[in-house]
């Protein structure tokens, strides 16, 4: 099959040099040591999970049960609000909301993958980028790509789906970057294999790993990511129009690491799906400026490359962002101060939404 790409050739346009003085090191993060390396964690605010002192030393421990139910909690918080919304905008059925129709496309893919017992843990995949029977093998499909062979960095979703991805990228000697869930905790966390064991590169793919194991990262940081790995609900393979869960967390890191310069229009897309999540239906006329479209689709049983000509997101759409997106996401509410200090004008907010409570920081 030929490995060969169209790509947008629009210029990248790096309008503004971010350069965050560690965004992340605030009193809202909990330092953690071990003998190789330093890793925080957002503690204070988000509670996600706790954590003790160790006697003998200064190494504070993560609480990995407390961290995991927390995660826990407020995904399903997360997941119940989201069912609110695509019922009211699904029984809206108005052809003017440039929402409802997806969420008819998300719920017909989340029934067939249940009612087919295509679904894998967790369970159900309502309402989340769904994990399936075959993960694996997709997962081994895009391992053999060439774009995949020849990077060197690969920014991998943090989705149950594509966990063997993270795993291989890991095991193949390459540095995995990794949003923090729903951007809840930070920003970004790296992961290279000589930070791990052979006996954690496993657990070092799960969220608690991560915890543990990974590199925070903020925008200052100096990186280039040649591949992106993206989890989708539902992808085009004609088209390469790609629908997530609903919430636009991939659009707003694709738009943040392409401010950071880690990515421009050459940068391939890639996601692993199921063959039932491939559909013809999703209307291109009707996608918005920041959806990311995806270059290969990998399915247990095939690669697709889909010379999509669906251009790509060239940074945030502040105007798209609501004021209540800005505020649950710290890292957003950073750069949107910088540009603004920079240009000396006040960056454009998008309409009010009613948002999952997931994201909000709890205070003490």
């Amino acid at each position: 099959m030929d490995s060969s790409l169209t790509r947008i050739s629009a210029p990248f346009l790096l309008s503004h040099t971010l350069l965050f003085n560690h965004p992340l090191s605030s009193p809202s993060l909990i330092c953690f040591s071990s003998r190789t390396h330093s890793k925080r964690l957002f503690n204070s605010n988000c509670k996600l999970g706790s954590s003790k002192r160790n006697a003998h030393d200064d190494r504070v421990v993560l609480d990995e049960k407390a961290y995991e139910a927390e995660r826990l909690r407020l995904d399903a918080q997360a997941r119940d609000s989201m069912a609110e919304t695509s019922k009211r905008e699904m029984e809206t059925n108005s052809e003017d909301d440039p929402k409802a129709w997806k969420w008819v496309i998300r719920k017909r893919i989340w029934d067939l993958m249940e009612a087919g017992n295509i679904a894998q843990n967790p369970r159900p995949v309502h309402h989340r980028i769904p994990n399936f029977v075959g993960a694996s093998a997709a997962a081994k499909m895009l391992s053999g790509l060439e774009v995949f062979l020849d990077a060197s960095c690969v920014k991998v979703n943090p989705d149950s789906p594509q966990k063997q991805v993270r795993f291989l990228t890991l095991s193949g000697g390459k540095k995995l970057l990794t949003p923090q869930p729903r951007l809840r905790t930070g920003f970004f966390s790296v992961l290279e294999s000589h930070m791990l064991s052979p006996s954690t590169i496993n657990e070092a793919c799960t969220s608690v790993g991560v915890a543990k194991y990974g590199k925070p990262i903020g925008l200052d940081e100096k990186i280039k990511v040649d591949l992106i790995v993206i989890g989708s609900v539902a992808v085009d393979p004609k088209t390469g129009a790609r629908l997530g869960k609903g919430e636009g967390f991939a659009e707003l890191e694709h738009g943040m690491l392409r401010y950071m310069g880690a990515i421009d229009d050459s940068t391939p897309v890639v996601t692993s799906v199921h063959d039932c999540q491939l559909v013809e239906d999703i209307p291109v006329e009707k996608m918005l400026i920041h959806d990311v479209p995806v270059d290969i689709i990998c399915t247990p049983s095939q690669v697709i490359f889909t010379n999509t000509n669906i251009p790509k997101p060239q940074g945030i759409y502040w105007d798209k962002l609501s004021p209540e997106k800005l505020a649950q996401i710290r890292i957003l509410r950073e750069l949107k101060s910088r540009i603004e200090r920079e240009t000396g004008q006040k960056l454009p907010c998008g309409p009010s939404e009613k948002l999952p409570p997931t994201a909000q920081r709890r205070r003490k």
